[in-house]
């Protein structure tokens, strides 16, 4: 799904978020964005795919998401996980100039010639500098004392030219090893086909969908279609659809006052008790206490 977001002010050009999860549950569903993100966890492990790479993040680790990338995350073991996510826009770190940090530091991050790390460790010595950044950033968007935007702006700019001091900035350019290569290309494909699906599913969540539809779009077989939509997002096809159709349907219980019944046919569920089980098994309380809780009687 490619997402949309507000960052609460439209003038601001970044967004935090804190979340936390019980065991086994999905933290991200597969989706993309024009952002780039940092993800910090506080507590617990969350495994996250990016791309068709997958990063298992503990406690005290973060991983830095590209501009554009397809991600998905679910808590891992037995004790759930809390983290914390900062979206942020490339304007955000620009200057009204051209100067030398634009070219030198700015420009090669947006470009994708020097990124942060994929992985932030606190063993490391450029992760540890990068964690001790996000953990100032993570205090500023929680108490926001007067210029804590500034604050956050300015932190991102130590992370990125520690990046650098450090040699840890990392090349994400296709083919940046020389030229590119079969494997380069077959993961682009592969992550083009999932969005390709996720957004059919975005765009038609609200009328019956098969697999074979999906398949399709993929141009695989069904059986292939549904192991490889899994391997990429850790959930099966369905799984994810019941998830897209109960975040639509909690959108309308907070913003409209739709019978929850038109609300449920409106997201693509025509039985009106299996919506209140799948709603219940994801946001752990029926649709009518969901909407008393958010302001709708």
């Amino acid at each position: 799904m490619r997402e949309a977001r507000g960052h609460n002010e439209a003038r601001r050009l970044f967004g935090s978020y804190e979340y936390r999860y019980g065991p086994g549950e999905h933290v991200i569903e597969a989706h993309w964005h024009e952002e780039m993100e940092w993800l910090y966890v506080a507590e617990g492990e969350t495994l996250l795919q990016i791309g068709t790479e997958s990063l298992l993040l503990r406690a005290g680790e973060a991983a830095f998401v590209p501009s554009g990338e397809l991600h998905a995350a679910h808590a891992s073991g037995s004790a759930g996980c809390r983290f914390f996510a900062l979206v942020f826009h490339g304007a955000l770190l620009s200057g009204a100039a051209f100067d030398a940090v634009e070219e030198r530091v700015v420009l090669p991050l947006l470009e994708r010639r020097a990124m942060f790390p994929r992985q932030a460790r606190p063993q490391e010595p450029a992760g540890a500098l990068l964690l001790g950044e996000l953990a100032h950033i993570r205090q500023a968007c929680r108490q926001r004392p007067p210029g804590w935007e500034a604050a956050v702006k300015g932190r991102l700019l130590l992370m990125l030219a520690g990046t650098h001091a450090l040699g840890a900035a990392e090349d994400r350019r296709a083919g940046a090893d020389g030229g590119p290569s079969s494997g380069v290309a077959a993961d682009a494909a592969k992550v083009e086909r999932l969005k390709r699906v996720i957004s059919h599913l975005q765009e038609h969540y609200g009328r019956p969908i098969r697999i074979a539809e999906l398949a399709g779009l993929a141009a695989m077989s069904e059986g292939h279609f549904s192991r490889f939509f899994r391997e990429m997002t850790g959930q099966t096809p369905i799984a994810y659809l019941n998830a897209l159709r109960i975040r639509r349907a909690a959108e309308r219980l907070r913003r409209t006052e739709l019978r929850i019944a038109d609300i449920a046919l409106e997201c693509g569920f025509d039985n009106i008790s299996y919506f209140v089980r799948q709603f219940q098994r994801q946001l752990k309380e029926t649709p009518s206490a969901f909407r008393r809780r958010n302001g709708q009687k």
